[in-house]
């Protein structure tokens, strides 16, 4: 996570090309270069590395400051990515997207079908991975990938509903985005051997960043510009995803005008119009203090297990959240 408290640790770098090597030595087929290259197209685009990277932070947690953690504790942090890069070739599909990490969508190149079955693809090397580290470690990612699926379906059926409630939000963030998180960081301590406490914190910590990364990411659609982003503001409302600024700024008296504009669906033309109903009403800031809450949450439990170098460094990140929603607002 280049940027962030964990990119100041000592072995930050060496890391980063760890996990790098390891991604494209797994997605390698022998002998297929066509399916190599599908595989390898978004990982090779590049992208943060923020769940493998809490797999190490987190399985560090339990080593002197700046030792390196296991070759099995990258494999297990790039299971996860591999999720999540699978993950997107899906999504990409469902979207109908062109454009991914600044390069052609892997759909938009090769067509659904490729793509879905090369997410099918990481999809089951990460299972592979997983089933070499144990039995918990694949029964975990087995149940996270359903998660995802449950999380992402729980999004699908509020799509332009004016009437989604916190009581639908918060389990489909848990799904689509934190799952993946705890499940990072939970591996992390099993690989180690942790103790059972412990790795349940571990786990617990994880899923309140996931919590939190996901509020502050919609909130920073509301109030980011385009540039920022690098891409449109208030691309979620326009796709029919009210998220929980826009849940909160509905159920105040100031929502409605923004309820008039999304009733039918948002145009294009309305889209200025409704970013500023929602950075101008309550929805803001509730969703802030909701982060917030979450964010203290991620921080005692991780600062619980451990208050060396590693430890700090995933509070920080927590805390790092909160102040990228500072930066957007001062720029």
């Amino acid at each position: 996570m280049a940027g962030t408290p964990l990119s100041a640790l000592p072995t930050a770098r060496t890391d980063g090309a760890r996990i790098e090597a390891c991604l494209l030595e797994t997605v390698q087929v022998s002998g297929d270069a066509y399916l190599t290259e599908i595989a390898s197209h978004l990982i090779k685009a590049g992208g943060k590395r923020q769940r493998p990277l809490f797999t190490i932070a987190a399985a560090a947690t339990g080593l002197p400051d700046g030792r390196a953690v296991s070759d099995d504790v990258v494999r297990g942090g790039v299971a996860v990515e591999l999720v999540q890069v699978g993950s997107l070739y899906h999504d990409d599909v469902m979207d109908e997207a062109q454009i991914r990490r600044q390069v052609p969508s892997v759909n938009a190149r090769w067509g659904n079908l490729r793509a879905i079955l090369a997410g099918d693809f990481l999809l089951a090397k990460a299972s592979e991975i997983a089933a070499d580290l144990g039995t918990e470690v694949a029964g975990l990612l087995a149940s996270t990938i359903g998660e995802l699926c449950k999380g992402q379906v729980s999004e699908l059926q509020t799509l332009y509903d004016i009437n989604r409630t916190e009581e639908q939000y918060y389990p489909s963030i848990a799904g689509k985005t934190a799952s993946l998180f705890s499940a990072a960081t939970r591996i992390g301590g099993l690989v180690m051997g942790f103790e059972r406490q412990v790795i349940d914190q571990l786990t617990e910590f994880g899923r309140y960043y996931g919590m939190a990364f996901q509020v502050i990411d919609d909130i920073l659609d509301v109030i980011a510009t385009d540039e920022q982003l690098g891409k449109p503001a208030g691309r979620d409302m326009l796709e029919g995803v009210y998220s929980l600024p826009v849940i909160h700024t509905l159920a105040a008296p100031e929502g409605d005008r923004l309820r008039d504009l999304l009733k039918d669906g948002l145009t294009e033309a309305d889209r200025h119009e409704a970013i500023e109903c929602v950075r101008m009403g309550p929805g803001v800031d509730s969703a802030l203090e909701t982060a917030t809450g979450f964010v203290d949450k991620a921080r005692s439990e991780i600062l619980t297990v451990s208050e060396n170098d590693a430890a700090r460094a995933l509070a920080d990140t927590a805390q790092y959240l909160l102040d990228s929603v500072g930066a957007a607002k001062a720029a």
